[in-house]
């Protein structure tokens, strides 16, 4: 193993190791300018959306109607699955 180590002491490193902080420190700020870019939109997205229902629920509003009461004794139940179930 000594020998093994002497060995790989002796060869030269490739030039690109050189250069591979750079690169490392240059992807990390792209990432970091990429996360703040989509923090925007994200955030824009929000808003409009959040923004759009507001407005379309105050401008598209109909009058509240009240519903009638449901009862198992009504002649005919709208929500009956089939008319076996009508009370009569």
């Amino acid at each position: 193993m000594d020998d093994e180590l002497r060995i790989l002491g002796r060869v030269d490193l490739p030039a690109a190791l050189d250069a591979l902080d750079d690169r490392v420190v240059r992807a990390l700020g792209v990432r970091r300018r990429e996360a703040v870019v989509m923090r925007r939109v994200m955030t824009l997205a929000a808003v409009l959306s959040l923004g759009g229902g507001i407005f379309a629920g105050s401008v598209v509003s109909r009058p509240a109607v009240a519903a009638s009461p449901l009862s198992p004794l009504a002649p005919a139940s709208a929500l009956a699955p089939s008319s076996l179930l009508d009370a009569q």
